[in-house]
């Protein structure tokens, strides 16, 4: 692992209740993300960042929903959705039951020794 992700989760670790979600299932994802995307969703997921959060996630879906246009993609959506699930309680629920699905089909997602493709 990189120092960049031990960093992360020993900020994580340290801050467990200040994570808005409070879910570890999303820690470990965001450890196996490139170390600055992996910053970027960390910081988005702070509590007090909650004025840059609902904005992003709004814009993302909106990104996700006109996904013909170029540039633009359905990658937009899940990501924009996973980042209102933070203030939104029905979408957390959702997020918990999406999370549930990885950690039933695809548990080598959640294992940090799994090398990232």
């Amino acid at each position: 692992m990189s120092a960049a992700s031990n960093e992360r989760r020993n900020e994580a670790a340290g801050s467990a209740g200040e994570m808005a979600g409070g879910d570890p299932r999303l820690d470990q994802l965001v450890d196996r993300l490139p170390p600055r995307m992996g910053d970027t969703v960390t910081y988005l997921l702070k509590p007090s960042n909650r004025w840059v959060r609902i904005p992003s996630g709004a814009l993302l879906v909106a990104g996700g929903v006109l996904s013909f246009l170029p540039i633009l993609g359905v990658w937009m959506l899940p990501l924009g959705l996973a980042l209102l699930a933070e203030d939104v309680p029905a979408l957390r629920s959702s997020r918990s039951k999406v999370l549930d699905w990885v950690e039933r089909k695809k548990p080598h997602w959640l294992d940090p020794s799994t090398p990232k493709k």
